[in-house]
């Protein structure tokens, strides 16, 4: 089911809109409502990620310690990781 909003708008801003979409062949109408599509669908996979990003730390057996690279090493300019060469 869709719903009727009413949105306020600079007539500047609409008038290039209308002209864009007449562009795409298409309406502002459209338009608005496939970047709210895009905006929803791409903060929703950001929050799959993220789950799933948690989730494999959660369930991670690693277990790094207390270690972390001297000042020396830090800063010798050598790579830190062989796979980077």
């Amino acid at each position: 089911m869709t719903k009727n909003i009413t949105l306020a708008i600079d007539d500047d801003l609409l008038d290039k809109a209308r002209v864009l979409a007449a562009m795409r062949r298409t309406s502002v109408n459209e338009m608005v409502r496939g970047y709210l599509e895009r905006v929803v669908r791409e903060e929703a996979e950001k929050d799959e990620a993220r789950e799933e990003l948690l989730k494999l730390i959660d369930e991670s057996d690693a277990d790094l310690g207390d270690w972390r690279p001297s000042r020396a090493e830090t800063y010798s300019g050598e790579p830190r990781f062989d796979r980077w060469r």
